[in-house]
C-alpha cells in the first residue's frame, strides 16, 4: 500500500508530514512540487489540494490534505511509536500548540523573520526592516506562549514522548534559528532551547533537513 507525499523538501509543512512518517517507520515517496515556481497551481496539483498548497497525501487510494489531518492519519493508520498522548488533556494541549504554530508562529517566524532575514538576501535582495520589526515581536510571543504551555520537567512539548506538536514546531524553528534574531529569541527561553537541543538532533530531523542555497 504505497504512501506518496506531494510537496517540496523545503516546505516546513511537508517536512512535518515526513517527520511523522519517519518517526513511525513508514516507507514513502516524496514527489516534489516546487510551489515557489508555481507548480502548486498546476491543474494536477489543484486536483489534490484545491488551494495549491502543500503537502498532499496519498495512501492506497485515500487522498488527504491539511498537515495536521495528514499527521494524525499517519499516527493512527500505521504501527509504530504513538505520536499523540493517550491522556485527553495532553492530547488537547498538543492540538492547541499545533494551532498556535499555524496561526501565530509560522506567519511571523517564517513569513516575516526568516523570509526577510534569510531568503531575501539569498535571492540578492535587501530585507524589509519594517516587516522584520513587525514580525519579530509576534515570533517572540509565539515562542513565549509555547514554552509556557510546556509542563515543568517535560522532555517534549506535551509530555515525555515526542508528539505531533513537536513535529509541527521543529521544521519552523529549524528555519527560524538560521537567523540571528531567531537564535537570540530562542536563547532567551531555556526550556524551549533545551527541547530544541534534543529535537534538532533526532534522526528524523537530520534525515529530512533540506539543503538551502
Amino acid at each position: 500500500m504505497p504512501v506518496v507525499l506531494h510537496g517540496p523538501a523545503y516546505s516546513t509543512y511537508a517536512r512535518s508530514a515526513r517527520l511523522a512518517l519517519e518517526e513511525k517507520g513508514v516507507p514513502y515517496e516524496l514527489r516534489e512540487v516546487d510551489i515557489l515556481k508555481g507548480a502548486g497551481q498546476s491543474p494536477e496539483h489543484r486536483a489534490r489540494q484545491p488551494w495549491g498548497k502543500v503537502p498532499a497525501f496519498e495512501h492506497d487510494g485515500f487522498n488527504l490534505f491539511e498537515t495536521f489531518a495528514i499527521t494524525r492519519y499517519i499516527d493512527e493508520a500505521f504501527p509504530g511509536p504513538r505520536l499523540q498522548p493517550e491522556d485527553a488533556r495532553r492530547r488537547a494541549r498538543m492540538t492547541q500548540i499545533c494551532g498556535v504554530i499555524d496561526s501565530y508562529a509560522y506567519p511571523s517566524m517564517i513569513g516575516k523573520v526568516f523570509w526577510q532575514a534569510a531568503i531575501v538576501p539569498m535571492q540578492g535582495g535587501t530585507p524589509d526592516q519594517a516587516v522584520l520589526a513587525e514580525g519579530l515581536p509576534q515570533a517572540e510571543q509565539a515562542l513565549t506562549v509555547v514554552e509556557g504551555l510546556m509542563a515543568e520537567g517535560d522532555a517534549a512539548l506535551c509530555g515525555g514522548a515526542v508528539s505531533l506538536a513537536d513535529l509541527h514546531l521543529a521544521p519552523v524553528l529549524d528555519y527560524f534559528v538560521m537567523t540571528e534574531p531567531g537564535r537570540a529569541a530562542l536563547a532567551r527561553r531555556p526550556r524551549l532551547s533545551a527541547w530544541w537541543g534534543r529535537m534538532g538532533q533526532r534522526p528524523s530531523m537530520v534525515k529530512t533537513r533540506p539543503a538551502l542555497g
